[in-house]
């Protein structure tokens, strides 16, 4: 029977099969860094909005603090975002003819809402806190950014699960460090039984900032 394949073929074959497989890992390797790239998750990219709000101005320039327009960050989960009425409070006498501001006058002729787009809203499925953030310290800047020196709000950091964890672990590190510090202090106050059991007990249920459950509910 005449051979089928020259000689080469076998050589060929397994040039191709290794071929294949460093194009299967260079694929995989490349996927891997894109997911992890700030490109991926917008990092640096706004939103188009419907007045073109400039925090600079209202932040460094005039002084309005973060919780004037976004009332309820230091309380509930959603920062919430500024109404109609809100922006009336200055802009009923200041620029009030402007035509950048004809959504504004139009949201309260109406009672509707204006439509905010969101710069950094996470994923339906992970849940976040505002007010609990803010009561531990956690300051806007820490995840937006220096908001207060952008003339257009920008994201500032990939809000990913990685970079979320990151905040949470070196938090965890900080509070173990000071674990021991603060078990001295509540010795110092009072060694009966049932404070230390108190104290057992909260540190037994007390939820890690890495659990799942912290997140995603």
């Amino acid at each position: 029977m005449a051979q089928l394949f020259r000689p080469e073929a076998n050589t060929a074959f397994r040039l191709g099969l290794v071929a294949a497989a460093l194009g299967l890992i260079l694929i995989l390797a490349g996927g891997y860094v894109y997911v992890r790239s700030e490109w991926f998750w917008n990092v640096g990219e706004s939103a188009p909005q419907p007045i073109p709000f400039r925090h600079d101005l209202h932040v460094s320039g005039i002084g309005i603090a973060c919780v004037f327009c976004h009332s309820t960050a230091e309380r509930v989960a959603p920062a919430g975002m500024p109404t109609a009425q809100t922006c009336l409070t200055c802009h009923s006498q200041i620029l009030q003819g402007a035509s950048v501001l004809e959504p504004l006058r139009t949201s309260a002729a109406l009672n509707r809402p204006i439509r905010w787009s969101s710069v950094s809203r996470l994923p339906n499925f992970v849940y976040f806190h505002h007010g609990v953030h803010a009561s531990a310290g956690i300051t806007c800047e820490t995840c937006h950014g220096r908001i207060d020196q952008m003339r257009q709000t920008r994201k500032a950091h990939s809000l990913s699960m990685g970079w979320c964890l990151g905040c949470h672990r070196s938090s965890e590190a900080a509070a173990e460090a000071g674990k021991d510090k603060r078990q001295v202090k509540a010795d110092a106050v009072s060694n009966s039984p049932s404070n230390q059991r108190s104290l057992k007990v909260s540190e037994h249920f007390a939820t890690p900032l890495t659990n799942c459950s912290v997140c995603h509910r």
